[in-house]
């Protein structure tokens, strides 16, 4: 059967082969006295926590599952916009919300709605690599600019000045970013979104860890710099509701009924369950809980850090965000790749090779996500000392 053209500009998605690796390496009789410790793969161990689990027991029971209008639920709405303006002192009214089914359903709404055939988008490289499929899936051409350390592994404005071309529609940031956990400066987004601006383009920020922020230089929404900035959001990560597949996207006023109309066609509206169920993600009670967790978060970091550079794995760029750490491994091994491999055969420790992330100099550099207990952190540094200091 004749696939789609398009489909050629998708790349595999290379982080789940070495899941697949690692789950069977996992199940082998290797791994019976010394278990495989996965810190490959960018979901927190915590879940939803009482309240939202409860809400959705509850919805379940009254039997309120049906159809939700295409932009989501009017309250969930409402208390998105009421968590802009506790959190970030931002007014943003419910109306320009539009509630999906995760923050890659957003992106699949945004891409299309913006981009047309052969239309150039900005991005960093490194960067997470779905990001740049949803522009190759709207039949746009990503355009992946290098972003070494220098620059937080991010896009100044300078650099998208210089890189705008006759074929540039806009750019797609995201802040904190995955791989690498840092954040561009408020100041500077401000410097990209104008200069954007008065290129007549769009400005895409990804914002899904917006909320596991742990420097206030930088837990700032790129919303505050403009009402044409469209911000994708989700609640899988500061709020642990990965597999409920539910995210969100603020969009100028003017952007609602196009994206609107595409939400009816390619998805009728976001988990109802998973909408009921975020109500309660709101509540004083919640956040308490995820404040906790975010404190955690950055308990982690503190201690996967220094302990990655004392074995030589040096991140020139401490994470201010999220749950990663992306780690040079070039003192030991010109190739990522290879070295995560030999590292899940002798430490039994999962780590992600920089391949998926980008093109210019991606073979240096590791992932390690510290979304896992520090138990586990804790031990996988010491048998990453084992194998590479202490056998040296």
């Amino acid at each position: 059967m004749r696939t789609a053209s398009r489909l050629e500009h998708i790349e595999p998605f290379y982080v789940m082969e070495c899941a697949k690796a690692a789950s069977e390496l996992a199940r082998s009789p290797a791994c019976a006295d010394k278990p495989m410790i996965f810190l490959n793969i960018g979901e927190p161990d915590f879940t939803a926590p009482p309240l939202v689990r409860e809400a959705a027991e509850r919805a379940l029971r009254a039997g309120r599952t049906q159809y939700t209008h295409a932009t989501g639920l009017e309250p969930l709405r409402e208390r998105i916009s009421g968590w802009y303006a506790q959190r970030f002192g931002l007014d943003i009214a419910p109306s320009r919300i539009v509630v999906t089914a995760g923050a890659s359903a957003a992106l699949q709404l945004a891409c299309p709605a913006l981009v047309e055939r052969g239309d150039e988008v900005l991005m960093p490289d490194p960067s997470y690599p779905c990001n740049r499929h949803f522009v190759a899936a709207a039949d746009g051409v990503p355009v992946l600019l290098p972003c070494g350390p220098e620059q937080r592994f991010q896009l100044d404005a300078a650099g998208v000045e210089s890189a705008w071309g006759e074929r540039t529609r806009g750019v797609l940031l995201a802040s904190p970013s995955n791989p690498t956990g840092t954040s561009i400066d408020p100041a500077e987004m401000g410097r990209i979104v104008k200069a954007v601006r008065s290129r007549g383009g769009f400005t895409i920020v990804d914002e899904i860890y917006l909320g596991l922020s742990y420097d206030d230089r930088y837990g700032h929404s790129a919303l505050a710099h403009g009402d044409d900035v469209v911000s994708i959001n989700s609640f899988s990560k500061y709020f642990s509701m990965t597999g409920w597949r539910l995210g969100w996207m603020v969009l100028p006023e003017s952007l609602v009924p196009a994206v609107d109309k595409l939400a009816q066609n390619l998805f009728i509206c976001a988990s109802t369950i998973a909408q009921q169920a975020a109500l309660a993600c709101f509540e004083p009670e919640s956040i308490a809980e995820y404040e906790r967790r975010r404190a955690e978060f950055k308990a982690r970091r503190d201690f996967v850090v220094p302990a990655l550079e004392s074995l030589g794995l040096r991140v020139p760029v401490t994470p201010d965000g999220a749950f990663y750490a992306w780690a040079d491994c070039s003192a030991h091994s010109g190739s990522s790749w290879d070295f995560a491999f030999e590292l899940m055969r002798s430490a039994h420790v999962a780590l992600t090779p920089g391949r998926d992330f980008g093109r210019h100099g991606s073979e240096r550099w590791l992932r390690l996500s510290y979304a896992s207990a520090m138990a586990q952190l804790e031990e996988a540094m010491a048998r990453l000392h084992e194998v590479l200091v202490a056998r040296a």
